[in-house]
């Protein structure tokens, strides 16, 4: 099983610097790649300083001239603010930069905020058919000289200039949930990345056995590759662990709290919430998150990633958004490296 790195700019106070945030975000990606990762992954957001990542390309163009040899992955392009063309031909300039070293994942996207904003009149509910009408053309302007009419794009002949560094372009992962886009991906010879967010081993187990029908029913293809993603946390003590997962708890209560899409903005930060406010949210409490996170000491959680391998993921990724300070999540990263990772060679 690969282990890839999953991590934006991460911003909840406003009192965090952004140039402070990239240098680590930086630090910690060259960190990911020297312990062995395979690749490092960045997402799609828009106005939220709760994950900047405007446009990952940016991010990875720049971590291809300060890392050598790992993958650089889009996890996830939000498909409904792009366009074909558009998308088609900054990926392959990517690729190129990167000379191969691209993976394009692309995903419908979930913020209503975001979709409020960029989404050009799409919900965020209703979006998995621009996802389904823009994979496959972006594919065939790889190939070129292709005529779209789709519901969403129409547009002549054309061509995706440059054409990507990879004879068949970057390796597309799509993010997948519902049964039907484990087979949407399996019929369009990608990739798939799944995680469970806040839920636990049951939904990994059940996203699994998505991707296991989805390879039945399409028994034609070739197996593509799964990856998980799931926000990991190691401490060596019980207090490192036990506030870990507080640090995760406050996490998915922003996260919630901006899918929610209700309270106040102001400078692209979302209104704070008080203590009082995020005790009350169970399913995000801090023992749910060590009963359904990847948190624990470097025995723990070696067992728990043993149980994701034994299921059939070919990657697991290290999701290090966490609300946590950079010497937390550092200390977390190092612990990972030394103590886990070892244990799959």
């Amino acid at each position: 099983m690969d282990f890839s790195f999953f991590a934006h700019m991460e911003r909840i106070d406003k009192n965090q610097c952004q140039k402070q945030l990239y240098e680590e975000y930086i630090e910690l990606c060259l960190i990911a790649e020297k312990g062995g990762f395979s690749t490092i992954w960045t997402g799609e957001h828009h106005g939220m300083n709760f994950t900047i990542a405007p446009n990952p390309f940016t991010n990875l163009v720049d971590l291809s001239h300060r890392t050598k040899n790992i993958k650089l992955g889009t996890a996830t392009i939000v498909a409904p603010f792009w366009h074909p063309i558009k998308l088609a031909g900054e990926a392959a300039m990517a690729d190129l930069i990167t000379k191969g070293r691209l993976q394009l994942g692309i995903a419908r996207g979930a913020y209503s905020f975001e979709y409020e904003r960029v989404g050009c009149g799409i919900d965020a509910y209703a979006a998995s058919g621009a996802l389904r009408e823009m994979v496959p053309a972006v594919q065939k302007l790889w190939q070129g000289n292709y005529t779209h009419n789709g519901e969403k794009w129409s547009f002549p002949q054309t061509t995706s200039a440059p054409k990507p560094y990879q004879d068949k372009g970057p390796p597309i992962w799509i993010a997948a949930r519902d049964q039907s886009s484990h087979d949407f991906a399996l019929e369009n010879d990608c990739n798939v990345q799944v995680t469970p967010l806040w839920l636990g081993d049951e939904e990994v187990a059940l996203l699994m056995a998505r991707f296991n029908q989805a390879c039945e029913t399409h028994s034609d293809k070739p197996r593509p590759k799964i990856m998980l993603l799931r926000h990991t946390f190691v401490g060596e003590t019980e207090e490192q662990v036990a506030q870990g997962a507080k640090d995760i708890s406050r996490f998915y209560c922003y996260f919630g709290a901006w899918f929610k899409n209700e309270r106040t903005i102001d400078q692209g930060l979302i209104e704070p919430l008080s203590e009082e406010e995020m005790v009350k949210i169970e399913m995000y409490s801090p023992e749910n998150m060590r009963k359904n996170s990847i948190i624990g000491t470097p025995e723990e959680v070696v067992r728990r990633v043993k149980d994701c391998e034994e299921l059939g993921y070919d990657e697991y990724s290290y999701w290090i958004d966490s609300s946590m300070s950079f010497d937390k999540k550092k200390r977390s990263l190092k612990l990972f490296i030394e103590k886990v990772m070892p244990e799959f060679d």
